[in-house]
């Protein structure tokens, strides 16, 4: 397997030098608020998955809470360090959860149309739209308002990318879910320039 978070924080270097000059210091800022934070609110190992169903990129409406699953909840087809892990997830991990009879499953606020943009990946890609999902396990923030300018003007309207005028995101999470809908593993990563290794999210199922 190769290290994705060392990709991870290739890509966030060149990412900065590709910025507009007055756009880097402001993301620069907003991530640094992340880096480190604890996310008391998210739901631990053994609480029940919320018995929820969330429209796929064509409409059609998948249970999440059926596992055994990998649920990973990210930003938006906009993030490119989403994108980045989503692929490595394909590529690293969905052979090994397809030989264990375990579902990869993928998560993010925007409208469901918006995930179309994803439709290379071979896993489900589910839309939360308002955050219900997100909401319920304890991993959703609020963007400062202030930041609405500069990311509409590097990704688009935020709003119509999310469907909701309050611009809440999920933080890049990642969950394992048993045979019965009980979660068995969560990790939370408030700085979404991180995520979580392949390796550790394989050894969590294999402890199911």
């Amino acid at each position: 397997m190769g290290d994705l978070n060392t990709d991870l924080a290739d890509l966030r270097v060149a990412v900065a030098e590709h910025l507009p000059e007055e756009v880097a210091p402001v993301l620069k800022a907003d991530r640094e608020k992340f880096v480190g934070l604890v996310v008391e609110a998210a739901v631990k190992p053994g609480a029940a998955m919320p018995d929820l169903t969330l429209p796929d990129a064509s409409g059609e409406r998948i249970r999440v809470a059926d596992g055994p699953a990998v649920v990973v909840f990210y930003r938006g087809a906009w993030c490119p360090y989403c994108n980045l892990a989503l692929r490595a997830y394909q590529q690293e991990l969905l052979p090994e959860l397809e030989n264990l009879g375990v579902k990869l499953v993928a998560v993010s606020p925007q409208l469901p149309d918006g995930s179309l943009s994803t439709n290379d990946l071979e896993f489900a890609v589910l839309s939360d739209v308002d955050n219900e999902l997100g909401r319920a396990l304890g991993i959703t923030f609020r963007q400062d308002p202030e930041l609405k300018p500069t990311f509409d003007a590097l990704i688009g309207d935020v709003e119509k990318l999310n469907g909701a005028a309050e611009w809440e995101l999920p933080y890049p999470t990642v969950l394992v879910v048993d045979g019965e809908g009980v979660i068995r593993y969560i990790d939370v990563h408030p700085d979404y320039t991180t995520r979580t290794d392949p390796a550790d999210i394989l050894a969590a199922v294999k402890a199911l």
